[in-house]
């Protein structure tokens, strides 16, 4: 049984603003790039390696593997950490004749040839969804900030239930899909996000009882048997005391990488920071929110977004700018400066195939780009 009076001693006693990052990349083969499934036997060789062996996991499928930070302290801290256990990890996978790509979706390796890894956690999130499970090959890139206090936490993810649509098209790095261009900016969205349960854009819950009561009923009816089993795309997480974002894309290079990551910490640290100060918001109905996040899909930064307090459309390329006006206190406070790449991935991506490369050129140069750009070890800014 999940203990929600747990939870909520957890959060509070949490610390604000700790910070952590989880990056998922693909296994490929160097020569085909298919989607290879080698995470348990690139895991054991991680185990032998002092850092590696804590910064490194498992996410659902044999063909993909993930880096994690831990808890730090400070962005500088973060970004070290991270730089670090991506170098050792390329490393490590070149030496193995293993590739590692970066996009949200691989664009041919079919889902049935894929493995289910072998735990228990696992085994019951394919045993129970099946098909929607079997489908999510899919790469994202998740951020965890602590906030203190039970309420706080919800009132934060309330808060952010209005941006996402946003931080979704700035991050859309998946056009293509079963070898063919999906005409979406992030198919992983909607293989993902649209079809998992308990998933996408969450109810507003305005205080961490009504959470409680909400997690308590599914628990009740047989729903779930861990917290993990709700994948609501900002939550509240019960182990870590943090509000968790999990709604963008992974991203192709290790510059686009970590300034997506600084952006999303930024929002949950300034959504804090707005309720701490009774900043005033409209808590939208999921109806009103849904709009937005399926433009966010289909047309990532080139199409429209809707501003719902005054009902209006306006020009999705200005998402980034008014992201970074937004968050610039929060990110005064963290110490993090950071600028978002003109384009997104998707529109990178796109731009080669309109341009005349075929679809297996266009990923070849993505995965050399990310190879170039997250092996490296560099100065933490």
């Amino acid at each position: 049984m999940l203990d929600m009076g747990r939870t909520r001693e957890v959060f509070e006693a949490s610390t604000d603003f700790t910070l952590a990052v989880e990056e998922e990349f693909q296994l490929l083969d160097p020569e085909t790039l298919e989607l290879t499934p080698q995470y348990t036997s690139l895991r054991a060789q991680t185990d032998r390696d002092d850092v590696l062996a804590d910064a490194v996991a498992g996410e659902l499928i044999e063909s993909e593997i993930e880096i994690r930070s831990g808890r730090c302290e400070s962005w500088s801290e973060l970004v070290a950490r991270q730089r670090e256990a991506r170098a050792r990890l390329f490393r490590l996978a070149a030496e193995h004749g293993i590739a590692l790509g970066a996009t949200g979706t691989h664009p041919w390796s079919p889902w049935q040839d894929q493995k289910i890894i072998d735990t228990d956690h696992y085994r019951r999130v394919a045993d129970g969804l099946q098909y929607v499970a079997w489908r999510n090959n899919t790469f994202g890139i998740h951020v965890h900030v602590g906030i203190r206090g039970a309420d706080r936490a919800v009132a934060v993810c309330d808060r952010l239930r209005l941006q996402m649509p946003a931080l979704l098209a700035v991050s859309a790095n998946s056009p293509f899909l079963d070898g063919r261009d999906s005409g979406l900016h992030s198919a992983r969205s909607q293989i993902f996000t649209k079809s998992f349960p308990r998933c996408g854009i969450p109810d507003h819950y305005g205080s961490f009882s009504t959470y409680a009561d909400y997690v308590d009923f599914l628990v009740a009816a047989g729903s779930i048997v861990e917290a993990t089993q709700i994948w609501w795309s900002v939550r509240p997480h019960h182990s870590f005391g943090t509000v968790e974002m999990r709604i963008c894309d992974a991203q192709t290079s290790g510059d686009e990488s970590l300034a997506l990551a600084a952006i999303l910490i930024a929002a949950i640290a300034q959504a804090a920071i707005d309720d701490d100060e009774d900043v005033p918001y409209t808590p939208h109905p999921p109806r009103l929110v849904e709009e937005n996040f399926w433009r966010a899909i289909r047309h990532g930064l080139d199409g429209k977004m809707i501003d719902l307090d005054r009902r209006e459309e306006f020009a999705a390329a200005a998402l980034p700018e008014r992201l970074l006006e937004w968050t610039a206190p929060a990110r005064s406070a963290l110490g993090i400066d950071l600028s978002l790449p003109p384009e997104n991935g998707a529109q990178r991506q796109r731009r080669a195939l309109n341009g005349g490369s075929p679809i297996e050129d266009v990923f070849r140069a993505e995965v050399e780009l990310t190879r170039s750009t997250y092996s490296a070890v560099e100065t933490a800014p």
